[in-house]
């Protein structure tokens, strides 16, 4: 084989890896999330199905939403694909912005938004609903991962011209 064609498959092979430090974060976000997204949902449903005495639905379903889009991100963690990394982002983007919103809203309107994963930005969480999505949109942000996911940066695109 030519040394042109060695290069190609190295750089194709070298495409497809991340170095230990992103393979671990990576695998850890693929592992808590789905946790998150159990506890969460548990929570949410035990609270809109089975508790008694419920008033207010507005916490346990944002609770609910929350698990969904903890799901959502988790496709992106554990799926190599470049239709995996968008919807990720986009999940991370919407769970970034509503726990933002809620755990604002919970300390000014608290009767209103209630008990949910969000409330008073992760607080009943030790944070993570609130950390947790900046740590992930910053793993798939990375210029290693993106490379990984096939993802083209303004940089790649420079160095083609």
């Amino acid at each position: 084989m030519s040394e042109s064609v060695h290069k190609a498959e190295a750089h194709e092979a070298e495409a497809h890896q991340l170095s230990t430090f992103a393979t671990v974060a990576g695998g850890i976000l693929a592992i808590s999330y789905p946790i998150l997204a159990l506890s969460t949902g548990v929570r949410a449903l035990y609270q809109l199905l089975l508790k008694e005495g419920v008033t207010n639905y507005v916490g346990p379903s944002l609770s609910a939403v929350a698990a969904i889009l903890y799901l959502i991100a988790t496709i992106g963690f554990a799926t190599r694909k470049r239709w995996a990394w968008r919807l990720s982002v986009g999940a991370l983007g919407v769970e970034t912005v509503l726990s933002l919103i809620v755990g604002v809203l919970s300390f000014i309107i608290p009767d209103v938004i209630g008990g949910t994963v969000w409330r008073h930005f992760g607080a009943d969480y030790a944070f993570f609903p609130l950390i947790q999505p900046l740590l992930g949109l910053a793993w798939l942000l990375h210029p290693e991962t993106r490379r990984v996911y096939q993802i083209r940066t303004p940089r790649d695109s420079a160095q083609q011209e």
